[in-house]
């Protein structure tokens, strides 16, 4: 069997494993109806050199209220441009990417941690193709991810994460603070500050923006943000991005 073959293989069976834990007998669901299982995800993001889409579900078979294990499945996608100095002209960049993430969520007080580590799968189509770019065609690696949520009063929160791949040293950081306001007319939203950072083989990429966070609509929770974005090759314009989630 080849070894891309050999991934695909081990994609599929971590998957088979999420359908697994899916199903939850009927009398654990009856003991803790209000406790979801599933969380369903997706969000948009946009700025002047790229457009991305993503989506997937995290599994939790304790559900999100306990400490346990998680399993994270995601899909993205996207379209960018930049500028290759060998080739002389812009190059158009078409992305998707897989990833099939294990992980655990620990909670302590009013702290809320996760860990992920999984294979990751990135196929990246370039017109014209560019030889010096690490991120082209198929690719197959590891990532570790992080997350972390914590509010040190009924007021304000503390929102970060990171992210590590093994391809092309595909990284991501951010961290966001908010305040809690419209308590009696949206039940309470965080808006604040956020910093973002994007980087692999060579590039980065820095945000700084300000957010809203759990606007709630029923059982579907929306967040976004906006700001300015600015990239290692000096291009730099405004950014804006849309978030989705809610759980079953």
């Amino acid at each position: 069997m080849s070894f891309r073959r050999r991934v695909w293989a081990a994609v599929c069976s971590a998957a088979t494993l999420c359908l697994c834990c899916l199903y939850v007998p009927g009398s654990a669901r009856a003991d803790d109806v209000d406790d979801p299982r599933i969380m369903l995800f997706s969000g948009r993001d946009i700025w002047r050199n790229g457009a991305f889409a993503h989506g997937g579900f995290i599994v939790a078979p304790s559900g999100f209220d306990q400490d346990g294990l998680l399993l994270k499945i995601m899909f993205s996608g996207g379209l960018y441009r930049y500028h290759a100095q060998n080739l002389g002209e812009r190059v158009v960049g078409a992305e998707w990417l897989t990833q099939v993430l294990p992980g655990w969520r620990i909670k302590r007080g009013d702290a809320e941690f996760k860990v992920f580590m999984g294979p990751e799968v990135q196929n990246h189509y370039l017109r014209p193709d560019d030889s010096a770019n690490r991120l082209r065609g198929y690719s197959y690696g590891l990532r570790v991810a992080a997350e972390a949520w914590y509010e040190p009063n009924a007021a304000m929160m503390i929102a970060a994460d990171v992210s590590l791949s093994s391809i092309a040293t595909s990284n991501s950081a951010r961290i966001a603070y908010g305040w809690r306001v419209l308590e009696e007319m949206l039940g309470g939203i965080y808006i604040g500050p956020e910093v973002q950072y994007f980087g692999s083989g060579g590039y980065r990429h820095g945000r700084l923006g300000m957010h809203i966070t759990s606007m709630k609509t029923e059982d579907t929770e929306w967040s976004a943000a906006a700001g300015w974005a600015r990239d290692s090759t000096g291009r730099s314009s405004p950014y804006v991005r849309l978030s989705i989630l809610t759980r079953r």
